[in-house]
């Protein structure tokens, strides 16, 4: 354990109008960020603030939480939670905010981030980040419309521009964002190349709400070293949150994990998931997991393939109970071939 980490990430933090009391945060992931796997933080201790998976701004005013895919919650998690939004309409994003304060959720997240072809062809998302006078507009309707904290995650741009980022970070506090999360990458970047962490630095000396700091923090070392060299208020934790869950109240903590904690998670995740979703949503998510899960083992490729083509959570369990037999070893830094 890097002792100087605890004291870091151990201290309360002010966003908007509230008030957090540990500084890493588990960043928004499609897929993998749901309601099972945040409850499976939630039994492990984690008491952090979470983000939802994204959710649609023009479909949330309606959604059904017993029905959708990603609109979906535990009433236990609700003031810990911030829903993500996509969407390109002001107006449609500020109705999605007010569905969303109305739940009585921490906040709000705006979404300038995920450069998804799919998302980006409708001009959402990270495709913002070309018309950057719609995004600071989308977040002071937001603003407007909504009392909770509203945070916004974004990138460096379509184009390697230190400065615009940082231009972009002061107008979204201009226009009313309590914080920001950072990820210093350009959009088109699907992690081909190390993220530039001297830009998150930049960034949180331009503007006063505070900055989470996100991209390539795999252990704590790389968590202390990003947030000395940035001076960024926290940080947001996305793949090796899903390899590893149990790093929110191990980096905070001297106390020894468990041997067995590999197994116990993939177990229990296999559980939570077959309890919130139906077959084909739930299966679909886990074995989205699978790939995070795999990345932890010296031979994770044949359990992956394994549980790719499973056809059910009755076949998977036996592939887990089957790998974990063999006590397989772990690797201390997750393989980034399956953390893409």
């Amino acid at each position: 354990m890097t002792s100087k980490l605890p004291e870091l990430i151990n201290k309360p933090l002010i966003i908007g109008s509230k008030k957090i009391e540990n500084r890493l945060i588990l960043a928004p992931m499609t897929y993998l960020g749901h309601v099972a796997f945040r409850e499976l933080l939630d039994e492990s201790g984690s008491r952090n603030l979470m983000f939802s998976e994204m959710c649609s701004a023009g479909r949330l005013p309606h959604e059904n939480r017993r029905t959708s895919g990603y609109f979906k919650w535990r009433d236990q998690e609700t003031r810990r939670l911030i829903i993500q939004i996509v969407g390109s309409d002001p107006d449609r994003m500020a109705l999605a905010a007010q569905r969303i304060e109305t739940e009585g959720f921490f906040g709000v997240d705006i979404n300038l981030g995920c450069s998804a072809k799919g998302i980006c062809r409708h001009q959402q998302g990270a495709a913002l980040l070309k018309s950057p006078q719609i995004a600071v507009e989308i977040v002071r309707k937001v603003r407007r419309a909504v009392q909770c904290p509203v945070t916004v995650k974004f990138r460096t741009g379509w184009q390697d521009d230190s400065q615009f980022p940082v231009s972009l970070a002061v107008r979204l506090q201009d226009a009313g964002a309590d914080a920001l999360t950072f990820h210093p990458r350009v959009a088109p970047d699907r992690r081909a190349r190390h993220p530039k962490w001297e830009y998150i630095g930049l960034v949180k000396q331009a503007v006063r709400i505070p900055v989470f700091g996100n991209g390539n923090v795999f252990d704590e070392h790389d968590c202390l070293k990003m947030m000395e060299s940035t001076d960024c208020d926290g940080v947001a934790l996305g793949r090796i949150a899903i390899a590893r869950p149990w790093v929110f109240t191990q980096w905070g903590s001297d106390d020894p994990s468990p041997d067995d904690l590999h197994r116990r998670t993939a177990m229990r995740l296999l559980t939570l998931t077959e309890k919130h979703f139906d077959p084909l949503k739930g299966l679909r998510r886990y074995k989205r997991y699978a790939s995070y899960l795999a990345a932890n083992f010296a031979f994770g490729n044949s359990l992956f393939n394994k549980i790719r083509i499973a056809a059910d959570y009755e076949q998977i369990e036996a592939i887990l109970t089957a790998f974990f037999d063999t006590n397989p070893a772990v690797l201390k830094r997750p393989n980034m071939h399956f953390m893409r």
